[in-house]
């Protein structure tokens, strides 16, 4: 049990255990003026009877504020699921769609890949030119190295023939 249900049935008990206790002194008759008149009653029970009224009445308030909270909670809960259902059929919507444009995307790309043959003749021939202008580039490298190999050679050949000759012409 909550703490406050505890104390609210501790109080309760205790008010009927002095009402228990105390019966004759709140049976006993008094006189009670209701402001316009005075009437003859026994006080106790009249406040023993406004007790049981407000507790009555506290205990209907008290229902009520539960009913409600669980009704509310229960349209909540129906209203959550309703949300999370809309969600789920979106998201799924949304899963379609992708594969769908997936799927097409992958057909456009495999007719692309496929291709005519007027594309694939295209293609080989602009393979085959850019062979022809490798080998010509390779090539025309090829006899620039061998030019600046032999113009080093002539460059080296002649330096080492003029030290010769100055030798013998010394000699």
């Amino acid at each position: 049990m909550r703490f406050r249900t505890l104390l609210l049935l501790l109080i309760l008990g205790a008010v009927t255990a002095f009402s228990i206790l105390n019966w004759g002194a709140l049976n006993a008759p008094t006189t009670l003026s209701l402001g316009l008149a005075e009437v003859q009653a026994p006080l106790g029970m009249v406040m023993l009877g406004i007790v049981v009224v407000l507790t009555a009445f506290f205990l209907a308030f008290l229902v009520y504020v539960q009913a409600s909270a669980l009704f509310e909670s229960r349209r909540h809960a129906q209203e959550s699921a309703a949300n999370r259902d809309l969600a789920d059929k979106a998201e799924a919507s949304r899963f379609t769609e992708l594969r769908a444009f997936i799927d097409a995307e992958l057909r456009k790309i495999g007719e692309r890949d496929i291709g005519s043959p007027a594309s694939d003749a295209a293609l080989l021939a602009r393979l085959d030119r850019l062979e022809q202008t490798l080998l010509t580039a390779t090539e025309q490298s090829a006899n620039g190295v061998a030019a600046c190999i032999a113009e080093l050679d002539d460059r080296l050949a002649g330096h080492s023939v003029l030290p010769r000759e100055h030798e013998q012409a010394r000699q």
